[in-house]
């Protein structure tokens, strides 16, 4: 090992294999999701990693370039992305944020920014989150028990007997038309722009439509009433975005939805169910995760470089909300079109 950090295609051989057998792999080091989010913004990825003298690789991370008009390019690992830290193995004995901070300096990058746990002088932290996940150890029925009787199961089976059904999409329209009607209407009423809809067919062609997850929709009397996109990959899978419409939750099509989605990941032959990232103050959203039997841990992002300015929902202002929740249905939509990229 000469100690430098070779720049790799995302879906070289080697990065994919070395993803594909780490026991710490998440669906967001798949090739295919940088990939994603590289094509439907107009970025580049590449891969980072650390060979030891044979070329084996000893560590890595998936990166994205990510540049706006004429200024300065950062580094983000990855952007968009919940979780995904370095991987690396048990022969690595590296200063790696050292490693990873020469890299940047020699490409002319002002910093990189790590959705993940980096230990080292060259690291400051960059953010605090917390996830929820659930073990998938034990049959279904063992598991659907560890849930909360009144908040969860008794949810679960009145979504059931009020008709609630859940079906895999099968058609990219199941994401770009289903998921998407119900997905605007979501952010809309959270106040906050919509992905733009290129990135949905994108992400059907390049990640669901090639296996790294499925699009569910929860429908009554064949009317879609909720949808989720799930990821898994590497034995884990990651609840990433849902949708629902709120005129219908009386019948808990969320719940049962959830309840899906988990006996899907068990059938897959996944370990752990992700609940997905969660800001540390949204309690609502904190309890409603906690009372599916999940353990929670912290998640900690990192910097390396120059410091970050603040993006994401917490940067827009209360105006802007109050703009895209009483404004026309188009106004969250036109906003991502044009602007979403911005907070990579």
């Amino acid at each position: 090992m000469d100690g430098r950090v070779e720049l790799g295609h995302i879906e070289d051989e080697d990065w994919s294999r070395f993803v594909a057998e780490h026991p710490a792999a998440l669906p967001f080091h798949d090739p295919a999701w940088a990939a994603t989010l590289a094509q439907a913004y107009g970025f580049r990825p590449f891969s980072l990693t650390v060979r030891d003298p044979g070329g084996r690789i000893l560590a890595g991370l998936p990166v994205i370039e990510v540049r706006h008009g004429r200024g300065e390019p950062k580094w983000v690992s990855l952007p968009f992305t919940d979780h995904c830290p370095p991987l690396e193995t048990d022969a690595a004995d590296l200063d790696l944020p050292g490693l990873l901070d020469a890299a940047r300096r020699h490409a002319g990058v002002g910093r990189l920014e790590v959705r993940g746990a980096l230990t080292g002088p060259a690291a400051q932290p960059n953010g605090a989150y917390v996830s929820h996940a659930l073990p998938l150890t034990g049959t279904e029925q063992e598991i659907f028990a560890t849930f909360h009787g009144n908040q969860v199961r008794r949810n679960v089976k009145r979504g059931q007997r009020a008709g609630v059904t859940v079906r895999i999409g099968t058609d990219e329209s199941d994401l770009t038309e289903v998921f998407y009607r119900l997905h605007l209407r979501t952010r809309r009423r959270l106040g906050v722009p919509v992905q733009p809809l290129r990135y949905f067919r994108t992400l059907w062609q390049r990640g669901l439509g090639s296996g790294l997850g499925v699009v569910m929709v929860a429908e009554v009397a064949g009317t879609p009433v909720a949808a989720a996109v799930f990821l898994a990959s590497a034995g884990t899978c990651v609840y990433k975005y849902g949708a629902s419409d709120e005129r219908q939750w009386a019948v808990r099509p969320n719940h049962v939805l959830f309840w899906e989605g988990i006996r899907w990941a068990i059938a897959r032959g996944c370990h752990s169910f992700d609940f997905g990232r969660t800001d540390i103050e949204d309690r609502g959203l904190w309890e409603f995760k906690t009372r599916w039997g999940t353990a929670q841990r912290e998640l900690t992002y990192h910097l390396i470089g120059d410091a970050a300015a603040p993006t994401g929902r917490a940067g827009m202002s209360a105006s802007l909300r109050t703009i895209i929740r009483h404004g026309p249905q188009i106004v969250p939509r036109v906003l991502g079109e044009m602007r979403y990229r911005y907070h990579a």
